[in-house]
């Protein structure tokens, strides 16, 4: 296995399908933060009444079986990169809009309470009170998120693919290569593995306030 594993490095092969498989995940994943975030802002901070209504169908919606989607996602856009980053895109937004409206809602209300005492404007109040108080939640559904679409897209990339390391999975396995389909699995679980330590890395450099914070 080791020695496939460094001659499909060696060709170029692997990396080749790396990229193809990150970039799909990014794009998703991307597609899904600048949406769910935002929204999960307004549910959340501004639309109460109505998060309160539309969070039951929302969480229902997120409960779905992405598998039982690829239909759906192939008969609507086809078998191109189109249904793989849509699928992507649905598995990624949920998590990520409602850690985003937890992350909001847990918010310390003190905190906007003594802000707006000392007469903070409504942009410096999100910046600096809301956004950084909301950001664990928000960091939380971004990491299970980006653990969600990569390992989803690999089985996205077994339907009507011809690059990825899902569809390397695949031919691997039609065609009985099974050193070559261990490498491939070994290479997704240390991808995989890295993402969610660069997340968590991530999350202890810009949320470092949590660490620093005063205990009582």
């Amino acid at each position: 296995m080791i020695g496939t594993l460094w001659d499909l490095l060696a060709d170029g092969t692997l990396l080749i399908h790396i990229k193809a498989s990150l970039l799909r995940a990014l794009l998703g994943f991307v597609l899904a933060a600048v949406i769910g975030i935002p929204l999960g802002f307004f549910l959340g901070g501004w639309f109460k009444l109505f998060e309160r209504i539309v969070t039951p169908v929302l969480r229902l919606l997120a409960e779905v079986n992405p598998f039982s989607l690829f239909p759906v996602f192939i008969l609507i856009f086809g078998i191109g990169e189109i249904s793989k980053v849509s699928m992507i895109f649905w598995v990624c937004l949920w998590p990520i809009l409602l850690n985003t409206i937890t992350g909001v809602q847990h918010v310390d209300g003190l905190l906007v309470k003594s802000a707006r005492s000392m007469g903070v404007r409504a942009v410096d109040m999100f910046f600096k009170v809301v956004l950084p108080a909301a950001s664990p939640g928000i960091f939380h559904g971004l990491k299970t998120s980006c653990n969600t679409a990569f390992f989803m897209l690999i089985a996205a990339e077994m339907i009507g693919a011809s690059s990825g390391l899902g569809w390397l999975v695949f031919n691997a396995q039609n065609n009985y290569q099974i050193p070559k389909l261990f490498a491939t699995t070994v290479t997704i679980s240390v991808l995989g593995l890295s993402l969610n330590y660069l997340f968590t890395e991530l999350e202890k450099r810009i949320i470092n306030w949590k660490e620093n914070a005063p205990e009582y």
